[in-house]
């Protein structure tokens, strides 16, 4: 499958999703993208869909320029995955004390731990520079340093929405971990106090869309922006790494007489800014509900709660600027499938998976995201699949 290229105002439109199949107002977010006066290139993913500020699954080259709300609110959002020695046959049939020994280990919605976890006691991260790291939250934005401490506890914590704690089982019969989370209520305070900024300055005046406001190159605010931003990418990537230590050490206790051992953990951000070259040219790329996908590096496409996802291996394609999907992709609003299903849709759809099955996560019904199926097939010129995985336990907050 290659993409199709749609009209744009400064850029064309590369597209690995049927225009047809695509919301106007999602449409119309990317058409107003390509008015930025910086754009350099716009692809669009096959899981794209409507989003608050930018388009979701939209990827978006820019020279000299940077979008906040096309990063999004969630601040360097991803996946990390691990295989690990256990087999299904390891796996008990009653998977709900895992499910259990799990959320007791990490806090979930807006929970946070009662003190700050101590990397230096969990496995693989004791050599982390922890300390450099936590000074360089004396440098972000000033109306956000009065939150460190909430910033500490929910390090290590999934929060709510999308984000997941998944026990999968490969083709193979490979048990694997997986999950899905962000910078927390730490990366959405400075995400929303920079869209605010960048929405006040003189130049994003005359713009079609002021969600669409930039900040520019050599600018004080530019650099504020940047500072903020990665530390805040820093963040959301180690707050990943303690749940996973975390994770593998309730495996450690479960399976003991197995001996567990673990692979090299896959890491992905998919709501983030990365500094690339194309064709000769410096470019700010953001990706917002898409992961980089350059020539043999591994990514992390999920599906939803009842249903596959994949590892996967980029191939390098410029035209997407060496990008891919980051999940399925919502074909419906959160309140759409509130208004549609019950807990009983939700119990019959998530059918041998063991998770919550309440109310409370009928937004996330596998009948509110497109098929993940038809979302990877869409891509096979941007990654080869690595392994297919089908989840046995879910953990939502």
């Amino acid at each position: 499958m290659s993409y199709t290229e749609v009209p744009g105002a400064r850029v064309p439109i590369r597209m690995w999703a049927d225009p047809a199949g695509v919301e106007d107002v999602a449409m119309r977010q990317l058409r107003n993208t390509t008015t930025l006066p910086w754009v350099e290139g716009l692809a669009v993913m096959p899981d794209v869909h409507y989003g608050k500020g930018a388009t979701v699954g939209s990827v978006i080259a820019m020279r000299g320029a940077v979008c906040p709300a096309a990063v999004g609110v969630d601040i360097g959002c991803g996946m990390s995955a691990v295989r690990t020695s256990l087999t299904a046959n390891d796996l008990p049939g009653d998977l709900s004390r895992l499910r259990s020994r799990i959320e007791a280990a990490i806090p979930v919605g807006r929970a946070a731990h009662d003190t700050p976890v101590d990397p230096a006691r969990l496995h693989g991260l004791a050599t982390a520079d922890w300390g450099a790291f936590w000074a360089g939250f004396d440098g972000v934005a000033e109306a956000v340093r009065f939150r460190r401490e909430r910033a500490a506890r929910q390090m290590g914590t999934l929060g709510g929405g999308n984000h997941f704690w998944e026990l999968c089982v490969d083709e193979s019969g490979a048990v694997w971990v997986m999950l899905h989370s962000g910078s927390r209520n730490i990366g959405k305070e400075l995400a929303e106090y920079h869209i605010g900024e960048a929405r006040r300055l003189p130049h994003n005046r005359d713009l079609v869309d002021r969600d669409l406001a930039v900040f520019v190159a050599d600018t004080p605010q530019m650099a504020a922006y940047r500072n903020d931003l990665f530390w805040a990418q820093e963040y959301a990537r180690r707050n990943r790494e303690v749940m996973m230590a975390l994770s593998l050490d309730v495996l450690r206790r479960e399976f003991g007489k197995a001996r567990p051992v673990f692979d090299p953990v896959i890491s992905c951000h998919h709501n983030y800014v990365a500094e690339e070259r194309y064709e000769g040219r410096d470019l700010l790329v953001t990706r917002k509900g898409a992961i980089r996908a350059g020539r043999g590096e591994y990514g992390i496409i999920p599906g939803s709660m009842g249903t596959g996802s994949y590892i996967v291996k980029g191939l390098g394609n410029a035209a997407s600027f060496n990008s891919a999907s980051h999940g399925a992709g919502r074909r419906m609003s959160r309140n759409q499938a509130r208004r549609r299903f019950t807990a009983r849709d939700l119990a019959e759809q998530t059918r041998g998976v063991e998770c919550r099955k309440d109310a409370g996560v009928v937004d996330e019904i596998p009948s509110a995201y497109k098929p993940i199926e038809q979302v990877i097939e869409r891509q096979r010129d941007l990654v080869e699949i690595v392994a297919r995985l089908r989840q046995v336990v879910c953990v939502k907050g």
